[in-house]
């Protein structure tokens, strides 16, 4: 088949998805309607989706608002092992199908996920709101950043289809083809329910391979409402299966079947090794090596030299540290502050701390809404325990009690490298500032650490920025800009170290991690089959 892209699609240049401005009156009445619409939806009961066949199970899994642990958003089953071993089985079973259907057939159909999202944007923007507690400007990045997944790998894919380039032997006919790997499953996290779900599943269904979707608990309703998209588009049923339920209950046998190839996984470091191990081994009639694609979280540092723009610096290192409740696995941890203006850096991040505005996160003057759970919550105030001894509280540290599941933005200052606050990923609002006695000593302190996700520089000495981009061990490294809000197309994503296995999402590899390469020669006259190697 030859490429689409040379074909019938003729693909527009990929351009990310502008986001819409809330400060416009227009904007913010639509996002309210927007909002309204939503809530008359919450509390509804969701199924499970095998191939199109909808199930209920005996028991259920309830999801919260996090800033309003008392409203109900959905009501989702709890899938059973049997159900699991089912959905890996019927994906199995309409894979041959599924894989054959052309190229440029899977490409419209994701671009038209893509227009579905565009065109209820604001509805999107509503469920993040609502379930997993993201401001307007959080949401809206989320949304817009699912339409670009979708956009650039449609593209990505019309790359990829049909025969490759490669040298060509005299006598012969040499090409390569990608093809779609099996079963994968996917496993996405609550942080970015609707992007990071978004990205791995197409990725894996445009390449031609069929999926089981087993989305967070915290947020089911996104994943539910995504899986429904899917189908609007023309996905056919048969392509994926849509499984809620508890991780130790299905996880595992969904990742150690023998007939699941692949798992594309996106949560913490200790899921992420325990996916790997057990998809390391392999089951009886097991007959490949199963692939792992694994992002798995970051402690990611913003070193402030004393040439930088301070201003500057500050504004980043907050945005960075707070936005979206430091629940992202890019988000700013830890500042490391030059000796020579590390004083000057506290006084002036104290008081950009304070204008931090933490409240329901459907008010746009709120900066921060709350964190996803009270698991989450209690885990983060031990973590802020913890740092009462290893640091000086500079802001936050306290809870602020109430109802849902907030917290303040917490910054603990003089913080020692060895400390675990230093060193351990909190996920959540508290931001470590450490002193740096020069910028060799700085950038020892940034690379201390089991994780390697995200990392910036601020600074206007040229020599600290190379030696930065060539010794800041980290998978998306930014200079003079905050460690957040990579964009599809410029920035791929993925880290070193425990962060993963840098897979890049929303790069040219990406779609490579579900493709299996074929080279096939064929010979085409009666000139002699060269003598080669080995192989």
């Amino acid at each position: 088949m030859a490429s689409p892209s040379k074909t019938s699609l003729n693909l527009p240049e990929f351009r990310n998805e502008p986001y819409t401005d809330f400060t416009k009156p227009e904007n913010r009445r639509r996002a309210e309607e927007a909002l309204a619409k939503v809530r008359e939806q919450l509390g509804r009961e969701y199924d499970l989706i095998l191939a199109g066949e909808r199930i209920h199970s005996g028991d259920k899994l309830t999801s919260v608002n996090p800033a309003r642990p008392s409203e109900t958003v959905g009501v989702h089953q709890l899938a059973t092992p049997l159900l699991a071993n089912r959905a890996v089985e019927t994906a199995y079973a309409n894979f041959p199908r599924w894989s054959r259907t052309p190229a440029a057939d899977r490409i419209r159909m994701l671009l038209r996920v893509a227009e579905i999202i565009r065109q209820r944007k604001l509805e999107f923007d509503a469920w993040l709101v609502f379930e997993a507690g993201k401001t307007w400007p959080e949401a809206e990045a989320e949304v817009a950043e699912a339409i670009d997944f979708c956009e650039y790998y449609a593209r990505e894919m019309a790359r990829l289809a049909g025969a490759q380039t490669v040298v060509q032997i005299p006598g012969e006919r040499d090409e390569m083809r990608y093809l779609p790997l099996g079963v994968g499953v996917v496993i996405p996290p609550w942080n970015f329910a609707l992007a990071i779900l978004c990205g791995m599943t197409v990725a894996a269904l445009v390449t031609g391979n069929t999926v089981v979707i087993k989305p967070s608990s915290e947020t089911p309703t996104i994943a539910a409402i995504f899986a429904e998209t899917l189908l609007d588009a023309g996905f056919p049923p048969e392509s994926f299966c849509f499984l809620t339920g508890n991780g130790g209950e299905i996880g595992d046998l969904l990742v150690s079947h023998p007939k699941t190839r692949f798992i594309s996984f996106t949560g913490s470091r200790d899921v992420g090794l325990h996916i790997n191990e057990r998809a390391a081994k392999a089951q009886p009639e097991q007959i490949w090596i199963k692939r792992v694609v694994a992002e798995m979280g970051g402690k990611d540092a913003i070193i402030v030299d004393e040439s930088c723009d301070l201003d500057a610096a500050v504004e980043g290192v907050a945005v960075s540290a707070f936005g979206y409740q430091g629940q992202k696995c890019s988000a700013c941890s830890r500042a490391i502050v030059h000796a020579g203006i590390y004083d000057q850096f506290l006084e002036k991040l104290e008081a950009r701390v304070k204008q931090i505005k933490v409240g329901a996160p459907e008010d746009p003057d709120n900066y921060m809404g709350p964190v996803i759970s009270a698991g989450a919550k209690k885990s983060i105030l031990r973590y802020i325990e913890v740092g009462k001894h290893e640091g000086r509280v500079l802001a936050g540290g306290t809870d602020p009690g109430g109802d849902g599941f907030f917290l303040p933005p917490t910054v603990i200052a003089d913080v020692d490298s060895k400390a675990r606050i230093f060193q351990e990923e909190i996920f959540g609002p508290v931001l470590a500032v450490s002193r740096a006695r020069d910028f060799d000593h700085a950038l020892a302190m940034a690379n201390d650490s089991q994780y390697g996700l995200t990392g910036a520089i601020y600074s206007n000495d040229p020599q600290h920025v190379e030696r930065a981009r060539e010794e800041f061990f980290v998978g998306n490294m930014y200079v003079n800009r905050k460690c957040t809000g990579a964009m599809v197309g410029a920035h791929p994503f993925g880290g070193f170290n425990m962060s993963g296995t840098d897979s890049k999402a929303g790069g040219p590899d990406y779609l490579l991690l579900f493709l299996q390469a074929k080279s096939i020669a064929e010979k085409v006259s009666s000139a002699p089959t060269p003598v080669g190697g080995d192989l």
